[in-house]
């Protein structure tokens, strides 16, 4: 998102700021959550601690629902003319990405809003959520916005305290969501603190126990697993469960190694049952019954997923151009879309379906072209790779065009990260070449900008 200079709504000085007014969700699918989240468009003044909206027009599009938003602050006190003159330029935009057979009329007619509240409302309402549902979230970032500018502790843990029933499932994946936006942003002091609450959240709340609690078994499940390795027979694993502490780990060892309870585990567990008596028998039967339980619950979980990213898939095939309406919503893979196309990809084949089957290896081509690392890292790989000082130089000379700040700006990122792993001889060796990589990427920089 574009930096630009403002004025400080309060002090009006002058301080950078992002400011987006473009939220083409066909273009970029998480325009809407950034819109949603409430985080875009916030000014942070260095000089008055200010902190708040900015008066900005905004200009939302979804092809899908032929929705044509704008929005334009009363408080810039511009006239209907004016407004359009600014409005204009930004919905060009919009139109000149579409190709011409998805330029419908919704486009001639944009539909205008005079506050952000309205215009968020309108958009909810076409994904099917209520205006109550809205007030409610919306009250859930008041509440987040109280939490994290309360600066006693013993304030914030009443205020916790007297919201306990409302800091449920549904209020730290809002949480979640703003801190995801807040690093996308590049809100660095906004992310830390979110992380910080979110901790505190966890410690003092009874739905945050419950969740590190979870947490907690998750990491201890995952653990115990590894600790097993190759030698996770289905005996091996049928101790694991049997000595398992809670339900709850129990769950998440059914989460983390569903493959393994398969029809095979669980006759040996009713072989096992047959063989016992008395409590044994009783408790392995209680075992069994839950076991059964959680398994379907996770079937039906990847199920859904998978119908969701089926759907994901066949939308997208649909599209004129399935590259290109790939590598429009290219955020949207994840493992369990590739999966899909991969299933898609098999069915089509054996259906002898050419053309279905020559867009799956479209959209498998956008994946592989946004998979491959960029030439940036192909080019520190070379130079990691050379022995001395010297040779290094020359292939910096050879390269000089590559030595751009953006590159200088990836490999200092680099370090840092490597530099934080001391424990493994390796990694330090590796730091220690990077370092010295990076240093005279930083004299031959010099040398560009002196020349």
């Amino acid at each position: 998102m574009p930096q630009t200079q403002i004025s400080c709504p309060q002090c009006r000085q002058m301080i950078t700021a992002t400011v987006e007014q473009v939220f083409d969700v066909t273009a970029d699918p998480d325009a809407k959550k950034r819109l949603l989240s409430g985080q875009v468009n916030v000014a942070q003044c260095p000089y008055c601690g200010y902190q708040g909206p900015l008066a900005t027009p905004i200009v939302y599009h979804d092809a899908q629902k032929e929705l044509l938003l704008t929005y334009f602050p009363p408080e810039l006190g511009l006239p209907a003319n004016e407004q359009e003159k600014l409005v204009g330029p930004l919905i060009n935009q919009i139109v000149n990405r579409l190709p011409m057979e998805q330029r419908k009329a919704y486009l001639l007619q944009p539909k205008n809003f005079i506050s952000m509240q309205s215009l968020i409302e309108h958009i909810l309402e076409a994904d099917g959520i209520s205006r109550e549902t809205v007030r409610e979230q919306q009250e859930m970032v008041q509440l987040i916005e109280r939490l994290l500018t309360t600066q006693s502790q013993d304030v914030r843990a009443e205020l916790i305290k007297q919201n306990d029933e409302r800091l449920n499932e549904t209020f730290f994946a809002l949480l979640a969501q703003i801190f995801q936006n807040a690093l996308l942003s590049s809100q660095e002091d906004l992310a830390n603190a979110l992380n910080a609450l979110q901790a505190e959240l966890m410690e003092h709340s009874t739905y945050g126990q419950t969740l590190k609690n979870q947490i907690d078994e998750m990491e201890a499940a995952a653990q115990t697993l590894q600790e097993s390795g190759e030698q996770l027979t289905r005996e091996k694993l049928l101790q694991i469960v049997q000595s398992a502490p809670s339900d709850a780990r129990l769950q998440a060892l059914v989460s983390l190694a569903r493959p393994g309870f398969d029809y095979i585990f669980f006759q040996q567990l009713s072989e096992r049952i047959e063989q016992s008596e008395g409590e044994e028998k009783s408790r392995l039967e209680a075992l069994r019954e839950k076991l059964l339980a959680y398994t379907s619950e996770v079937d039906a979980q990847l199920e859904a997923q998978m119908d969701e990213a089926r759907q994901f898939i066949e939308k997208l095939l649909s599209a004129p151009d399935a590259a290109a309406a790939a590598r429009e919503q290219i955020q949207q893979f994840n493992e369990m879309t590739i999966q899909a196309i991969n299933d898609m990809i098999q069915e089509a084949a054996q259906a002898q379906d050419t053309e279905k089957l020559k867009k799956l290896e479209a959209i498998v081509g956008v994946l592989r072209e946004f998979s491959a690392p960029p030439p940036e890292y192909a080019f520190i790989e070379r130079l990691l790779a050379t022995e001395n000082d010297d040779a290094i130089a020359k292939l910096l000379d050879e390269n000089s065009a590559q030595i751009t700040d953006e590159f200088v700006n990836l490999l200092s990122g680099l370090l840092t990260q490597v530099q934080k792993d001391t424990s493994d001889p390796e990694a330090v060796a590796a730091a220690a070449k990077l370092e010295s990589i990076y240093q005279q990427v930083l004299r031959h920089k010099m040398k560009q900008n002196l020349q």
